[in-house]
């Protein structure tokens, strides 16, 4: 393989690098603390470099003589990855099936930390079960732009929402003594040029959006590992970008655990090594005959060290740390937990985050949930609802036992007693329009049923393969907010036919509505919901269940509205992209520069009603206590997440008009009530001041603003700090 030359700088500067990795600390050290020292010292260079790289497609090597086992890694944010042994072709055995859980914006919609560690511990477990010791998740990139192919396998266009809800799934995977893996450190908002496109940003934006979810990964997980993005920030490529990983994460975060490259992410042998990249995979994807000695952390190393262009202890630190994961996780030592697969349990925690995950965005005139009594026949429309999603999307496919469609679940849902009958609506193949014809017999259906479901939206590829990823894939960001397909000719179509249709979209993220939201009654927002998917969503259609999810992301109206678009420079000019509109992402863009939206961030509706009183806001030192008072009004059992936006009245720099600094989701039974109570600490009121260099929280009036979205604030105090 060809190797880029390598810089090599003075050795008094490489000692110096060393010497700041983080290291713990020897009065705290655990007891294998030691032990590692020992097995560290008992290796040939030979073998502590074969540590530092892959060994095939997802392991790195051990040193079976002193009873160190490969690491074994694998994908994914939201299920296990299919076999595929030491190379890339999926076995296909039939010993790879795990639980295919909703995507990781599905579970961002619940709210629901609690839910969080669910999601991870099914996961840890899966993954222990199927002999992994590392699972490459969860996925914490800002969802930037809609546009972004892989805005599914991530959390939010919120930095704090991102992290609360990782730092649940990091404590789950880990229990379970498996490591996770949070990614893609750092910026990787976009699939476009994602190999080479170099992010430019203010500090203040790296601060306040960009980094703090991966910050609450590491100081609050804990996250064992981390893998670094494929582009570059500020011209240096991120896996081994040094004010990234050896200054800020390593450095100011005290980060303990692995970095690792994404597959193919390291460029540079000097730069990998003396900036803190900890393992190198994937390099063998492009070689043409996989030569793992010739990874940039290769045998190359071997021969720096050698010349003594390299101190050996920089190898030892990446060494010490891989040690450290695979002690912590009970790979080494003993102790190890066992692992389970597709148990019932794991199951439910399928459904459970699909029910809280599902989002309903409009309910005019209570048309859901659909009611049973006297319902002879229900019109099924478009190709989602007949369509799987686990096997789809890229690196996150999932093989499950089975995965309920949307279709499977009405039909499972309403049995013998109801005829259901389903019409394509739409067909999804490469360059496909509106179908008249497949339009006329969905029209014809929706007009001869008693009730009508459309379940459209955007998909993962045109046959769920990596080898013609669209859309929703890793790979490839969507060419527009236009569903593809004819959809929009469809869904205008049925609506007219019957208006009381109820539109499901799936997917991750956001579609252009504008051409029918307007007479569309009833609409709920199911993402890629996994296998238990078409089973949620049945019940809440039906009122069995009662949704409560919440928009992790806003819906804009139109591409022209999102700020990448209207103020930044997305996907990038000549191989860089500027992210011109700085700290305003999402709704800090549409509250603050007064862009509406078409469903805000935060908002989704209930079968109940929930009233708000009784704010009350207390300073502390330097924080604050939010307590208010949540009743359930309505008829019906519901959950509802109360979240807290801070606002500061007067500051030196100009901040955001509101900004999400707490939430907790809580459940209700008609006609009971709860106080919530909620910690602002000091942080909440800090932004960086990229002229001081320094995080500040200016004296003065902040507005505590309580509400059930960002624009639907239902009580407002004040805390003067």
């Amino acid at each position: 393989m060809k190797r880029k030359s390598i810089a090599l700088p003075v050795l008094s500067v490489l000692i110096l690098g060393v010497l700041s990795c983080s290291q713990p600390k020897k009065n705290n050290a655990p007891a294998y603390e030691k032990k590692i020292d020992s097995l560290i010292s008992q290796m040939t260079l030979k073998e502590k470099v074969g540590m530092i790289h892959a060994n095939s497609s997802f392991t790195s090597a051990g040193v079976p003589r002193l009873g160190i086992p490969e690491w074994v890694m694998s994908d994914g944010p939201h299920g296990v990855r299919p076999e595929h042994g030491r190379g890339w072709t999926l076995l296909n055995n039939g010993k790879d099936s795990s639980t295919y859980l909703p995507t990781g914006i599905t579970l961002a919609s619940t709210w629901n930390k609690e839910l969080g560690y669910k999601f991870g511990t099914v996961l840890g477990s899966e993954a222990n079960a199927r002999g992994k010791d590392n699972i490459l998740g969860p996925g914490v990139c800002i969802i930037r732009t809609p546009l972004n192919g892989r805005n599914f396998e991530y959390l939010s266009e919120d930095p704090y929402l991102s992290g609360q809800m990782a730092v649940g799934y990091i404590k789950g995977v880990q229990s379970q003594d498996v490591a996770a893996c949070v990614k893609h450190y750092l910026a990787n908002n976009q699939e476009t040029e994602r190999n080479t496109i170099d992010v430019e940003m203010s500090e203040r934006a790296l601060r306040e959006i960009y980094l703090p979810a991966f910050k609450a990964a590491v100081e609050e997980g804990n996250v064992y590992t981390l893998m670094g993005a494929y582009n570059k920030f500020r011209g240096q490529f991120c896996t081994e970008n040094k004010y990234l990983v050896k200054d800020i994460l390593k450095g100011e975060f005290g980060f303990k655990g692995v970095v690792m490259s994404d597959w193919g992410a390291v460029h540079n042998t000097m730069d990998a090594l003396m900036n803190g990249t900890d393992l190198e995979m994937g390099t063998d994807l492009t070689q043409k005959t996989p030569d793992y000695g010739k990874f940039f952390m290769g045998d190359t190393v071997i021969g720096l060290v050698k010349s003594g262009k390299v101190p050996e202890s920089v190898v030892n630190d990446k060494v010490h740390r891989i040690l450290r994961v695979m002690y912590e996780t009970h790979v080494m030592g003993g102790g190890r937990k066992k692992g389970e697969r597709n148990t019932p349990e794991h199951q439910a925690v399928a459904l459970k985050v699909a029910e809280e995950g599902i989002v309903l965005l409009k309910n005019q005139d209570h048309v859901l949930p659909l009611k049973e009594d006297g319902l002879k026949s229900v019109a099924v429309i478009g190709a989602n609802a007949d369509r799987k999603n686990a096997m789809g999307g890229g690196s996150s496919q999932v093989r499950p036992p089975f995965e309920i469609t949307p279709l499977q679940g009405i039909q499972q849902y309403l049995g013998d007693k109801v005829k259901v009958n389903y019409a394509e609506g739409y067909k999804v193949a490469r360059g496909e329009k509106a179908d008249p014809k497949l339009i006329a017999q969905a029209v014809k259906a929706a007009k001869s049923a008693d009730a009508t479901i459309l379940v459209g939206g955007w998909i993962h590829g045109y046959g769920g393969q990596w080898s013609d990823n669209a859309f929703d894939s890793e790979g490839i960001d969507k060419p527009n907010m236009q569903l593809p397909f004819g959809q929009n000719e469809l869904i205008q179509a049925v609506l007219k036919a019957n208006p009381n249709t109820i539109i499901v979209m799936m997917g991750g993220g956001p579609m252009d509505m504008t051409s029918w939201v307007g007479n569309a009654k009833g609409i709920l927002e199911a993402w890629y919901p996994g296998m238990e998917g078409g089973k949620a969503l049945a019940e809440i259609i039906f009122g069995k269940v009662n949704p409560s999810g919440k928009l992790p992301v806003t819906f804009p109206k139109k591409l022209a509205d999102v700020p990448a678009e209207k103020m930044g420079d997305y996907p990038g000019k000549d191989g860089k992209e500027v992210y011109k509109e700085g700290i305003y992402v999402g709704y800090r863009y549409y509250d603050s520069y007064n862009v509406a939206p078409e469903f805000c961030f935060g908002h989704g509706l209930s079968y109940t009603t929930f009233k708000y009183d009784s704010l009350q806001v207390t300073p502390g030192d330097k924080q604050a206590t939010v307590k208010v008072k949540l009743t359930n009004t309505g008829d019906m059992a519901g959950g509802e997440v109360v979240e807290v936006y801070v606002h500061q009245e007067k500051s030196e720099l100009k901040r955001p008009e509101k900004e999400l600094k707490a939430f907790s989701k809580v459940f209700l039974k008609p006609g009971e009530s709860k106080e919530v109570e909620l910690t602002l600490p000091s942080s909440a009121f800090e932004y960086y001041n990229d002229q001081k260099h320094q995080w500040v929280l200016e004296p003065g009036k902040f507005d505590i603003l309580v509400g059930s979205s960002s624009r639907d604030i239902r009580q407002t105090g004040t805390v003067t700090l």
